[in-house]
């Protein structure tokens, strides 16, 4: 590998290839890493670890590799996450609109802010919509939407009762994952749900219901980073296990 990389760098590369399946099911929002992480940065020296194990030989690649040999596998990485980042917006953004949008029925542009609405908040309440319209009431990447509850509604009582269960969210992952003709199938896995792949597709569908034209975790306006952090943060909570377990367990059904 190490012998062929100063010519690969514009030319289609499997390390491309790993970069778009690391986005999708390991971590989407960070970049790549290289030798100057530093101790306390012990979340991305995790995800740089999940990287070594995905991708066979890289560690023997970029231990022997000159230091602009290191730099081009960065690049090549990085040209994968972003890429698929960059192909599934595009890919869904009219699917969204249509799985959301009432059958033999225009789009109402309200619709999309409802979905986006934070659970808790009264939707229905002329007030609050009218704040979360003008901006008096500010939405912030940890308060999490409607859409992401079965039939978009929210139990105070049971915060995990059908959360991340919801129709828009099961079609995204199926259009990303298996195909877009099996969104409307009874889907063919071939491998397992991860909590990973279900945020990844969760800030895909955030976004694209936002009014931003560019997905960007350095955004302010739709708070990418954050929501997809705040997202894992839960997945990886001890305290939550059990619930997270049996989530998987309905999502590999």
């Amino acid at each position: 590998m190490v012998q062929t990389l100063s010519l690969c760098r514009n030319i289609t590369d499997p390390l491309v290839h790993h970069g778009h399946h690391f986005s999708r099911t390991v971590h989407a929002l960070s970049d790549v890493p290289e030798e100057n992480f530093t101790v306390e940065e012990r979340c991305e020296h995790c995800i740089f670890q999940e990287l070594l194990r995905s991708v066979l030989g890289l560690e023997e690649c970029l231990m022997a590799g000159s230091e602009e040999e290191v730099d081009i596998v960065s690049e090549l990485l990085s040209k994968g996450t972003s890429g698929a980042r960059g192909n599934d917006t595009k890919s869904l953004k009219g699917a969204v609109l249509d799985w959301i949008t009432p059958r033999e029925q225009s789009l109402v542009p309200p619709l999309a802010c409802a979905l986006l609405c934070p659970a808790g908040l009264d939707w229905s309440n002329p007030e609050i919509k009218a704040k979360l319209w003008n901006g008096e009431i500010v939405i912030s990447g940890d308060q999490w939407p409607l859409f992401l509850y079965a039939d978009y509604q929210y139990d105070s009582e049971d915060p995990w009762n059908s959360l991340f269960c919801s129709a828009p969210l099961v079609s995204a992952y199926k259009h990303v994952f298996t195909s877009p003709s099996s969104v409307d199938k009874e889907p063919k896995a071939t491998c397992s749900v991860t909590p990973s792949s279900i945020t990844y597709i969760a800030t895909q569908v955030q976004f694209l219901l936002m009014s931003s034209p560019v997905f960007s975790h350095m955004d302010t306006v739709t708070d990418s980073e954050w929501f997809y952090n705040s997202l894992l943060e839960l997945f990886e909570d001890p305290d939550e296990k059990q619930e997270v377990d049996e989530l998987l367990v309905w999502w590999n059904r």
